[in-house]
């Protein structure tokens, strides 16, 4: 995990209002100031992205958004092209989360169309994926994600997928309060590692940082970093207190 440097995400869903988002981004930024060793980004919602950009500016903390729509432009009433995300000082991108393939009709297909219009833009895509309860207890985990996986960076080159970071989250413990034990997440991420590493070669693999999101806390965030294959955190509700989210983030 040497040249694999941390990365530490703050999804902060459909929470915050402009000033709440303001002052949380201010906050964690002064807590997090001039560390260097971890990557740091939050993803506040859409119409906070402007002024969250503007309260960060020249600190650590980079700016996520939590979706995104393929097309440039056009009659798509209600979503938001890279272009824009650009303009308010987005460097990354959430695609594919749990939540907007259950509630909003995300597939793998529209995953992968949604990935492409990050990478054409320089956005960094963090692509989600995960097994729902039902799933894993009929034995499916390791079939999902290798179709999430597979499906959601197919007709990829290699070349086009160097910026990109996977989330794994296991669906039954987010929110939920059951969480997968080190083992078991450490297990996945391996997994994951393998299916990247056949299908776009060992650099890639060895490369590549795998984010755990499954009710992460400054409690077992230390643990979780000790495995191998994980590589850092997507982070729902603790994301949104900074003091909290800046323990995760100093781990």
């Amino acid at each position: 995990m040497e040249n694999r440097k941390p990365f530490i995400a703050g999804n902060w869903k459909m929470f915050k209002t402009c000033p709440e988002a303001v002052e949380a981004a201010e906050n964690l930024s002064r807590i997090v100031e001039g560390v260097s060793d971890v990557d740091i980004m939050i993803a506040p919602p859409f119409t906070a992205l402007s002024p969250v950009s503007e309260a960060i500016q020249g600190g650590v903390v980079k700016l996520g958004a939590q979706n995104i729509f393929w097309e440039d432009e056009g009659a798509y009433t209600g979503e938001i092209s890279a272009k824009m995300l650009l303009s308010t000082g987005c460097s990354h991108v959430i695609i594919g989360h749990s939540e907007r393939r259950q509630y909003f009709g995300e597939t793998d297909e529209t995953v992968n169309k949604k990935i492409r219009a990050a990478i054409k833009s320089e956005l960094i895509p963090v692509m989600c994926v995960g097994e729902t309860e039902n799933e894993r207890d009929e034995d499916k985990t390791f079939s999902v994600l290798d179709k999430q996986v597979k499906k959601g960076l197919e007709d990829f080159l290699l070349d086009d997928l160097k910026s990109l970071i996977i989330a794994y989250e296991p669906v039954w413990a987010i929110g939920t309060g059951k969480t997968a034990t080190t083992d078991q997440a450490q297990e996945v991420h391996s997994y994951i590692r393998s299916v990247v590493r056949d299908s776009f070669g060992s650099t890639l693999a060895e490369g590549i940082r795998i984010l755990y999101g499954g009710s992460v806390k400054p409690g077992n965030i230390e643990e979780l970093m000790a495995m191998p294959d994980i590589d850092g955190a997507l982070v729902g509700g603790a994301s949104l207190d900074p003091e909290t989210f800046g323990k995760i983030a100093m781990y």
